[in-house]
């Protein structure tokens, strides 16, 4: 079959256009952390969302506020989220979100908004190895055995306390990943971790599959965490490789907790640069 120059130039076309097409299809989509917008999203939950998605966000993260909702107002929420064409894959979450006493009703929300994963956003601030090794084993794994046959995970999300070693030597996200099991996700915030002194990209390392969700906070010494994504001391591009080649990231999750500019303007800047680094 003889092929032509201008044939030949319009499947090279078309088979780059695909190459892009399945390069964009296959990179990890952005969310933002919705505490990142608080006031704005208890003021107006509904407006909020539809401003982040028109950013361009493909992913929101719901924190605590969410559990006042009833199981309708979450539906209604997740009928937005469709509408929109994005999604929430995970909420924050209180210790009381995973006693058995109510985790019906935290199967029920998370079940409604379409999440995947049921994230304890803070717990405990102990310097006793004991209470980690604990909370790992007495409230966090019959949790989630119950998250696990409701078609859940569960997840822990660390901030600074978490990665200051104990007397033992030994830091609280060490004994928490190790006395968990492997479907159990660790919530890199890593802004965090980096302020601890932490290395986030060997914490990525070690922990191989476990690293599904990532808060992608920056900071530095001089602004803290009001510095701009990509404006702080985080090793972003290293650190994105690792999460996506070795830590089995599904998402990540911009999360601000405030700058010099408005929640809005903040949100929307910090997408630009995220965009501007991953291209």
């Amino acid at each position: 079959m003889s092929v032509t120059r201008r044939t030949f130039l319009g499947t090279a076309a078309a088979a780059a256009s695909m190459s892009i097409a399945s390069a964009q299809s296959k990179s990890t989509p952005i969310g933002l952390e919705l505490f990142s917008v608080r006031l704005a999203l208890a003021a107006d939950p509904q407006g909020t969302v539809k401003k982040v998605a028109a950013m361009g966000y493909q992913v929101v993260e719901f924190f605590s506020p969410y559990y006042s909702w009833t199981t309708d107002q979450a539906k209604d929420m997740k009928k937005l989220l469709d509408d929109l064409g994005i999604k929430c894959h995970s909420t924050h979450n209180g210790t009381d979100s995973f006693k058995t006493a109510n985790l019906q009703k935290t199967i029920d929300l998370n079940h409604a908004i379409g999440g995947k994963f049921v994230v304890l956003a803070s717990s405990i601030q102990s310097k006793n190895p004991d209470d980690w090794k604990k909370l790992a084993l007495d409230t966090l794994a019959p949790a989630l055995e119950t998250l696990r046959a409701a078609g859940l995970r569960g997840g822990y999300h660390n901030h600074q306390y978490e990665f200051v070693p104990m007397s033992d030597g030994q830091r609280p996200m060490d004994i928490l990943a190790a006395n968990t099991p492997k479907d159990f996700m660790l919530q890199f915030d890593v802004g965090t971790a980096v302020e601890m002194g932490a290395d986030p990209v060997a914490w990525i390392n070690k922990n191989p599959g476990r690293i599904n969700s990532l808060h992608l906070k920056d900071w530095n010494k001089e602004k803290g965490y009001r510095v701009l994504f990509g404006e702080g001391a985080v090793p972003w591009k290293p650190l994105l490789a690792a999460a996506e080649k070795t830590g089995g990231a599904e998402y990540f999750l911009i999360e601000q907790e405030g700058s010099d500019y408005s929640e809005f303007e903040t949100a929307q800047r910090c997408l630009d640069l995220y965009r501007k680094m991953a291209t």
